[in-house]
């Protein structure tokens, strides 16, 4: 290989490299605004993408799924801090439910990575499909559940938690989209709900992430900068962005028609399910 080959091809890698980091920094861009917007993790939107961009990258079948969504919940784990500090700050967390929920989600969020690594990578994504539209048609036609019941003791609220985390796990979201309206229907009110919910998004990242790494440890498609299923530089990208665009999507938010949000993003999941699904 002669001197300027070498360097033709030294240079590609750096563009490609480069333009990889600025995909991932957009992505955490845009998660980070989408998270401030509708106030729901950027799990959603950050898992079917980095499917996406991890195919492109010709990353081998058998890892690319796992990855994206450990990759996911990993930074779901630095992200909800800053949600746990403001909801804790205006007094919308109940800690005595948090600690109910907290064995549950914890149990729960590993048992779904470890389900998740023994799945069939196709029948994953069909799963994640299917969620991401239920998801898209609850937020379109403004489905919500009624106030019919209050919270169950502690044996319910850490089953209710091992549900919600090991379904929150299998996908790579913080499970606010489970928690919340399973809190309403218990008549907890809305704040109060998406404040306990953000919260609860740490235990569910911290088992599920864990479960990630732990299970996708030496596995021999991964490639490098890899800590199991969790792909380092993406989670490096994402994170360094997305936890400082959170206050312009809430800032934006405030002057803008919920109706129109939830809507728009609900066509935003709509998209990228049916992606999934006709993949």
């Amino acid at each position: 290989m002669t001197t300027a080959t070498m360097a033709r091809d030294f240079f590609a890698l750096g563009v490609l490299s480069m333009l990889t980091l600025l995909l991932y920094l957009g992505l955490g861009a845009v998660a980070g605004l989408l998270s401030g917007l509708f106030g729901i993790g950027g799990g959603l939107v950050i898992v079917p993408v980095l499917i996406t961009t991890f195919t492109l990258l010709g990353m081998p079948d058998t890892v690319y799924l796992h990855m994206a969504i450990g990759t996911s919940l990993a930074c779901i784990v630095f992200t909800s801090l800053s949600a746990i500090h403001t909801h804790n700050k205006r007094g919308n967390v109940d800690w005595a439910v948090v600690k109910r929920f907290l064995p549950g989600v914890l149990v729960g969020a590993y048992l779904g990575g470890l389900v998740a690594d023994r799945m069939a990578p196709a029948l994953l994504e069909n799963l994640l499909a299917f969620f991401l539209l239920a998801v898209a048609a609850k937020m379109m036609f403004g489905f919500k559940p009624n106030s019919e019941r209050s919270l169950p003791g502690p044996m319910g609220l850490t089953a209710s938690g091992g549900v919600i985390g090991g379904l929150s796990a299998m996908f790579g979201i913080g499970g606010a989209t489970l928690s919340v309206p399973y809190l309403r229907w218990c008549s907890v009110v809305m704040t109060r709900a998406v404040g306990t919910s953000a919260t609860l998004a740490l235990p569910i990242a911290l088992g599920g992430v864990s479960s990630y790494i732990i299970n996708g440890w030496g596995h021999p498609d991964l490639p490098e900068w890899t800590l199991g299923y969790v792909y380092l530089p993406a989670l490096f990208g994402i994170v360094l962005i997305s936890t400082q665009c959170v206050r312009f999507g809430a800032a934006a938010g405030a002057k803008m028609s919920q109706l129109w949000l939830q809507r728009s993003f609900a066509v935003l999941l709509l998209i990228l399910g049916l992606r999934l699904a006709l993949s």
